[in-house]
């Protein structure tokens, strides 16, 4: 396996001005896309003169959420993740971290990337489908059967991306995750690719760009109960 492992970024805590909004699919008249745009905006804007000039950079975002909303349902970090990481510049993006908790603000941090030693529990993963179909997702999930699901509770979940150099790494994201529910449990007994992924509270995203690499994507996944 080719993937690294990176830890938080070290830095100051920036306050963010606008409330983090989740990714959103409808029209660009939709108020939901309207209140995306407008976060993004005032983000980017504050986020932008804390990257690092030159090298690898990770960030990592940190949701506040009110006391009267459960942490383990709705609130998917994925989806606050995509749209900040997707809206600054992401060349050197290497690791993104998102996490969600009871508090009246929410945080960013940026700073250089640091390589750290990989989780001590992986599970590793080569896929050769397209990563626009359901194959993908197929072969995700069944490298995963026989994986212990784990208990009611809220969950630390990291996942190493090993990709060549054309790939867009953030459009992973969704469809690996989708396909997570031998360990993490489905939202509808009945539907495929819809797991209990609102149970994640801290999560982190790393990639690694392997020129030997063409259409595969290495994958080493890392989950626990926090």
């Amino acid at each position: 396996m080719t993937v690294h492992w990176y830890g938080r970024p070290n830095g100051d805590k920036l306050v963010l001005s606008a409330a983090p909004r989740p990714a959103s699919w409808n029209r660009s008249s939709d108020p939901e896309q309207v209140a995306l745009r407008e976060y993004l905006t005032e983000t980017v804007a504050q986020a932008v003169p804390l990257i690092p000039p030159t090298g690898p950079w990770a960030m990592c975002l940190e949701v506040g959420l009110p006391p009267n909303r459960a942490l383990t349902t709705a609130a998917d970090l994925d989806n606050y993740a995509l749209p900040l990481a997707s809206a600054l510049p992401y060349e050197r993006l290497v690791s993104v971290w998102c996490s969600k908790r009871h508090a009246e603000s929410s945080h960013l941090v940026i700073g250089p990337a640091q390589l750290t030693d990989p989780p001590s529990h992986q599970i590793q993963i080569l896929t050769t489908a397209s990563t626009d179909t359901v194959n993908y997702k197929q072969q995700v999930r069944d490298a995963l059967s026989g994986t212990p699901e784990l208990v009611e509770g809220p969950v630390r979940l990291q996942i190493a991306f090993g990709v060549g150099p054309t790939r867009n790494w953030r459009n992973l994201w969704k469809p690996t995750i989708d396909a997570l529910d031998p360990l993490l449990g489905r939202t509808y007994p009945e539907r495929d690719w819809h797991p209990r992924d609102d149970k994640i509270v801290d999560l982190g995203l790393h990639v690694k760009v392997d020129s030997r690499l063409r259409f595969e994507v290495e994958l080493s996944i890392a989950a626990a109960l926090t």
